[in-house]
């Protein structure tokens, strides 16, 4: 029997990445670099230290310039002189290594400084959102509470509420827990993937492997300033192709 069921188009990429090259002097950090990423999709780009991961993830929304190539986000090119950077860039959050908060500021106001000047959102609407954030990461008894006196993981825990309070599209994560003391790395990833299984779309730059494996649906494996391989994870990590992703996961292949 003939199945006439016609089959469901492909989703259009939300990032696109053509071409990007980045150099820093004469030194050549990103070289020809292609990648798309997909409406709830989960990019995980892992790789040594210096391979151009975190420049890739700052180049997506434009905290670095590219020197060629495009990146295009809902379809709009960043580099075109006719988009409005700022505009898109609202719908792209950012989660750093270094949390990035104010520490002279109290969670929720940390919280409602962006919606409410970027997005001109009323106070009491942008409280309202930053407490259920909050709440999602476990940190509504903190609302009030100085930044300056919580834990690493409490700091990016914030820091990820924070981002989403912008109602993003997309999520950047630039190696979220590599501060972070190993006994509450675990909080942090918890609520990575909770947004992961709210279907929210994030590119993680991360050297937590065991997330990289069971979260992603894609992982990128960096080397030199190329994408070297990439994969579903069951490949990268089971059946690596490339001499450098073997030699890089040799440690992990074991478990």
């Amino acid at each position: 029997m003939t199945d006439n069921t016609a089959s469901a188009p492909a989703a259009e990429p939300m990032v696109r990445i053509e071409g990007l090259r980045k150099s820093f002097g004469s030194l050549e950090v990103l070289r020809d670099i292609n990648m798309t990423v997909t409406p709830g999709g989960v990019v995980t780009i892992i790789g040594a230290s210096g391979s151009g991961k975190s420049t890739l993830l700052r180049c997506i929304n434009l905290l670095e310039t590219p020197d060629a190539g495009h990146v295009w986000f809902h379809g709009a090119d960043l580099a075109a002189e006719h988009v409005d950077v700022n505009r898109l860039r609202e719908k792209i959050g950012m989660v750093f290594q270094g949390f990035n908060l104010f520490n002279n500021m109290n969670v929720l106001d940390n919280c409602t400084l962006a919606p409410v000047t970027l997005k001109k959102m009323r106070k009491d609407e942008a409280e309202r959102v930053a407490m259920e954030h909050l709440d999602a990461v476990g940190l509504a008894d903190f609302a009030r509470a100085n930044v300056a006196n919580l834990s690493g993981g409490q700091k990016q825990r914030v820091a990820i509420a924070r981002a989403l309070c912008m109602q993003p599209d997309l999520m950047l994560f630039d190696e979220p827990t590599s501060a972070l003391d190993p006994e509450i790395v675990g909080e942090v990833l918890e609520v990575m993937r909770g947004l992961a299984r709210d279907g929210m779309t994030m590119v993680v730059v991360t050297h937590e492997m065991a997330f990289a494996k069971t979260v992603s649906d894609r992982v990128v494996f960096m080397d030199k300033g190329v994408i070297a391989e990439e994969g579903a994870p069951a490949q990268i990590f089971g059946a690596p192709k490339h001499p450098r992703t073997r030699e890089f996961l040799a440690r992990y292949l074991e478990d």
